[in-house]
């Protein structure tokens, strides 16, 4: 069960790096769905979009503590951040280039963080993200 998960996170982050590989001039949100394990939609950034992630993003109050923290149904939303983003709290301190929000079909979202050594953190927060959602035209 520990390998499925690892795989499954593996698996998550590459298609998001290879699709970053693939359009790194085009720093462009994606959503995937995880059910269907693809890229649904990709939008522009703009940064109206920018400074609702980084509400987000200072608005962390705790670890995710779930066990498989990727959920077998929802959504994935990276946002690249640009410029990047000085992520300091007492769980990390990092130059953040993108965040990942996570959507559960059941449960509230909660962020994927990358530091620079490539080291995952899962975060939650307590703000809506109703205006973020609304501004990438989600759900599709």
């Amino acid at each position: 069960m520990l390998q499925k998960t690892l795989l499954s996170i593996i698996l998550v982050f590459f298609l998001f790096n290879l699709s970053t590989v693939n359009a790194q001039d085009n720093k462009s949100i994606e959503i995937m769905d995880i059910v269907k394990n693809e890229i649904i939609k990709t939008t522009p950034t703009d940064s109206s979009i920018q400074l609702e992630t980084e509400k987000i993003i200072k608005e962390i109050d705790g670890v995710v503590k779930a066990f498989k923290p990727i959920p077998d149904k929802g959504y994935m939303i990276k946002i690249p951040l640009e410029p990047s983003y000085q992520l300091e709290n007492k769980w990390i301190n990092a130059l953040i280039d993108e965040v990942i929000i996570i959507i559960p079909e059941t449960e509230k979202p909660f962020l994927l963080i990358f530091d620079d050594e490539n080291n995952s953190y899962f975060f939650t927060f307590q703000i809506k993200i109703d205006k973020l959602l609304k501004t990438l035209g989600f759900p599709i």
